[in-house]
């Protein structure tokens, strides 16, 4: 049960509604960057952290929990807020609602599958909420004062969403802005989705925009917009790093194990399947622009 717990200075007040609650690291991996919107009327929480759970609640009392969409670390304080309602888009409810759906969202299989769901449960605070309710593009909580709006930002996700929230902030939660670049690498992932977004969320006009991870509070559009079009260069790069790679013949495995999303020390239990995923995304992008061809079955060449 969540209790109203004092973050003091973790608390960062950036109007008189909206509040981030600052995780490890500004929000590092496996932590993250909460929001804390108050209204008149009821106070939700966007993407309740581990960070949350550690300190046993948030600074006010929670009616609603909002998830931008359903990845572990943007779901731990679920089961904290467990007399709260739980709000997550409609095409992630089945991250939110049991962990085989969770599982389902990642596209994980037999022991890799099995090791992360423990992972999950244990590291995550995971607890299932069948009691969630869905959401589409462009619904608004009107919590008295203050209202958030969605804004559907797929390819992270499916359901991946943004929240535009009246006093002039925009929570861009895994649009991170880091230097890692864009996340696509499960199942639900989708890169030309993730094209897309990053387009439809240029035209946000905010005085605060607040990333999940790393980046934290940016102030001001110029800002942001130079910090956007950074990420979203990461996608052309690692782009043509894959073709120079298939200059001579490769299989998908091939790409695995060279790495091109992440460094070769980093032993996270899903890398594999998140190198492969991208791999097929970009190699598949490139046989529909011609850029590469392939040789024999499961092996291609750049053209």
């Amino acid at each position: 049960m969540a209790s109203v717990v004092d973050w003091a200075d973790r608390e960062l007040r950036l109007t008189d509604h909206v509040s981030v609650l600052v995780g490890a690291e500004n929000g590092k991996y496996p932590s993250g960057n909460s929001l804390l919107v108050r209204g008149a009327g009821e106070a939700v929480i966007i993407d309740p952290s581990v960070d949350v759970v550690s300190m046993g609640g948030a600074p006010a009392p929670i009616d609603a929990v909002i998830n931008s969409h359903s990845h572990e670390d943007h779901m731990p304080g679920n089961g904290l807020f467990i007399e709260a309602r739980v709000h997550i888009h409609d095409d992630d409810l089945p991250g939110a609602r049991s962990i085989d759906g969770l599982m389902e969202v990642y596209g994980l299989t037999g022991e890799t599958r099995e090791q992360f769901a423990a992972e999950v449960i244990e590291h995550f605070n995971y607890t299932p909420r069948p009691d969630a309710e869905g959401f589409t593009d462009g619904h608004v909580w009107d919590l008295g004062t203050v209202h958030v709006e969605a804004q559907h930002l797929p390819g992270h996700t499916r359901g991946h969403s943004g929240f535009r929230i009246s006093d002039g902030v925009f929570f861009l939660s895994d649009i991170d802005l880091t230097g890692f670049g864009p996340y696509y690498g499960d199942v639900w992932s989708d890169l030309d989705q993730f094209d897309e977004s990053l387009a439809a969320v240029r035209d946000e006009d905010a005085e605060y925009y607040v990333t999940f991870h790393h980046k934290g509070v940016i102030e001001g559009r110029e800002r942001f917009l130079e910090l956007l079009d950074t990420f979203h260069a990461v996608i052309p790069r690692r782009h043509e790093a894959m073709l120079e790679f298939l200059r001579e013949p490769r299989t998908l495995d091939d790409m695995v194990a060279h790495r091109f999303v992440y460094r070769p020390h980093v032993d996270h239990t899903f890398a594999d399947s998140v190198e492969r995923r991208c791999a097929s995304l970009h190699v598949q992008r490139m046989l529909e622009r011609g850029e590469a061809t392939e040789i024999a079955p499961g092996t291609y060449r750049a053209a």
